[in-house]
């Protein structure tokens, strides 16, 4: 007996000094407490930890005299809220805790309950709500992860978790209290208003500002379920919003519940989505893979940890549970009965031949967001003409972008310098041109009552094909709009047109975008005028053609020969021709062998400064 103790000591002892999987790798590789506690071979395999319950609100909160009285704090109960936190600080630096979480519609305290509490107001839940932030805020004012809102997707009719009524759950899995009765949470955070259709989750951007306020320096989460599969585009439309309203968000986290048997390329193809639609950088928050059968799971966990590790935007990866039994959903676990389960024999082969491939080019700086403004200082009235050139100031942090241009070069206009939108002296001042598919402009607009309206804009395109599309708050308002080609001429942008199409408008405050839909069309102006089918204040005066070819016979009698340069995308001159006119000299520059690449090019006059794109094919 003497003999199979000391063995056992010296085992406990050889594990205690085991490094971690991920240890010293780019980012962490974590799990969460089991059955409420910390595990004494957690540090042997795991750099991170999230007490699976023992940091939710419910866990901790509650009050004096059941629903009223002073707010009582538990913070070390039966999930080790503070026990984890006091773990990953043995190590700093090498371990790392994450606090889940500060709002869910799930596991809040009972006193916040409409039915159990019938007493509870929005100003209550409002109080209590700023009680609890403070108060963690005081216990752990250097947190360094946070799990800010958890399971908030409206998900067609209910939000991910019981915020006003039971939800489903991920995996049909609810925690949701059935006899709670909902709660005022979203009320006192300042409501969700819904702008043409779609949800403004104002009480999210409101508890990452409270969050913001109370650690500057965190690293602030919004955390949910089925963005893999079923609302995956409900959730990137949440993060657009959110962080368009304001919310200093820095991460996406993905609970990744909902993976089971899904392709590698498939896993990874969605991820991408989701990082490039939100330009967030992701975290893994909650992976499992629920599966009996241990050669399906160990497939499961080879076709995705290998791109969870090695994509340099994702910041970190939490497994959800490793000991098969104590976990919140069947056959998740990765040790069964004391033996290393396929999975696990795999995970702990991967990362002792491939740490070195982990990337992480995440960083953290947080940056007090603000909101895009007008350019001239007030909101563009509607009805009323909008100049092109006029787009809102960009804000400051992710989201508050008011253009997005391909290109990035300023064109030969020295209006607003400084911004990346190709505006060019011409038409009747200053256009927008060399406009791009996928390019953007935005504008705040006061619409001054609701209604129809007829929108006009001043256009010109070379060639078919051009078009754009209006969208207000995010929400298109008017179909593709083709922009027509030039009457004649190779590469004319001089011949402007008039678009139109009927638009409907809320009244108030709103943010205007156009975005282009098919490329290459220059514009100036646009106006929106009371009523459908209205006349147009700004006709275009069209020259007679027999007059256009009169002064063209002119100008090519003449045979002035003028100077042109021509530029890259760049802005680097290539070099110089001389040419009877600018549309010859467009021709000699398409029938050069002088440029080889093929791509988007600049000629520019030097005598009257005219400047024209022109496209290279080879």
């Amino acid at each position: 007996m003497k003999k199979f103790l000391l063995f056992v000591s010296f085992a406990m002892y050889s594990m205690a000094a085991a490094e971690p999987l991920a240890g010293g790798g780019a980012k962490f590789l974590g799990n969460i407490t089991t059955s409420g506690q910390i595990r004494s071979d957690m540090g042997d395999l795991w750099n991170q930890i999230t007490p699976e319950n023992g940091c939710k609100w419910g866990s901790i909160h509650s009050l004096s005299n059941g629903n009223s009285g002073t707010s009582r704090f538990a913070w070390d109960n039966y999930d080790k809220c503070e026990s984890a936190y006091n773990w990953a600080k043995e190590k700093p630096g090498e371990r790392h805790f994450k606090f889940h979480a500060l709002v869910w519609g799930s596991q809040y305290p009972n006193f916040l309950c409409k039915k159990k509490n019938p007493g509870i107001t929005v100003e209550q839940t409002k109080r209590y709500i700023t009680e609890w932030f403070d108060a963690v805020a005081a216990k752990f004012p250097d947190l360094e992860y946070i799990d800010v809102v958890n399971e908030a997707i409206w998900a067609g009719d209910n939000y991910h978790s019981g915020y006003g009524k039971p939800a489903q759950g991920a995996n049909g899995i609810s925690t949701d209290d059935t006899e709670c009765g909902g709660s005022y949470i979203i009320e006192a955070l300042g409501g969700d208003s819904i702008v043409n259709g779609k949800h403004q989750y104002n009480f999210i951007t409101t508890a990452f500002k409270m969050a913001r306020e109370r650690w500057p320096k965190a690293v602030l989460i919004y955390n949910d379920y089925n963005t893999l599969t079923w609302q995956m585009n409900e959730g990137i439309e949440l993060i657009q919003t959110i962080v368009k309203n304001g919310a200093p968000v820095d991460v996406y986290g993905q609970q990744a519940h909902d993976c089971k048997g899904m392709s590698k390329t498939d896993f990874e193809n969605k991820l991408t989505k989701i990082h490039q639609e939100t330009g967030l950088p992701l975290l893994i928050s909650e992976y499992d893979i629920g599966e009996a059968d241990d050669e399906k799971q160990k497939t499961d966990y080879a076709n995705h940890i290998p791109f969870m590790w090695e994509t340099p935007w994702i910041a970190g990866i939490t497994i959800w549970g490793y000991i098969d039994g104590a976990t919140w959903a069947a056959n998740t676990g990765l040790i069964k009965n004391g033996q290393d389960r396929a999975a696990m024999t795999w995970l702990k082969q991967y990362f002792a031949e491939n740490l070195d491939k982990g990337r992480n080019e995440v960083s953290f700086d947080p940056v007090e967001p603000e909101s895009q403004k007008p350019f001239k200082g007030i909101a563009s009235v509607i009805p009323g003409k909008i100049e092109a050139e006029d787009f809102d100031i960009p804000g400051v942090g992710s989201g508050n972008e008011s253009y997005s241009d391909d290109a990035e070069n300023h064109g030969d206009s020295d209006y607003r310098e400084g911004t990346g939108v190709d505006l060019y002296k011409k038409a009747t001042g200053i256009v927008v041109g060399y406009n791009a598919k996928g390019d953007w402009l935005e504008w705040t607009v006061n619409v001054q009552k609701a209604g129809t309206y007829t929108f006009f804009a001043a256009v010109a395109a070379a060639n078919s094909g051009s078009s754009f599309q209006l969208s207000l708050d995010g929400v298109n308002i008017s179909s593709e709009i083709a922009v027509p080609a030039a009457s004649s001429g190779e590469e004319n942008y001089e011949d402007y047109n008039k678009v139109s199409e009927n638009v409907e408008l809320p009244a108030g405050e709103h943010i205007l975008r156009l975005t282009v839909t098919g490329a290459w069309f220059d514009l100036d102006y646009f106006t929106f005028v009371a009523g459908a089918n209205a006349d147009d204040p700004e006709p275009i005066q069209k020259e007679e053609p027999s007059a256009i070819a009169s002064d063209n016979l002119h100008f090519d009698a003449a045979h002035v020969l003028a100077d042109y340069d021509v530029f890259d995308m760049q802005g680097v001159r290539m070099g110089r021709i001389s040419a009877y006119g600018l549309h010859e000299a467009i021709r000699l520059v398409k029938e050069s062998d002088y440029l080889k690449n093929q791509g988007v090019y600049y000629i520019r006059s030097r005598k009257t400064n005219q400047m024209r794109a022109v496209r290279i094919v080879r």
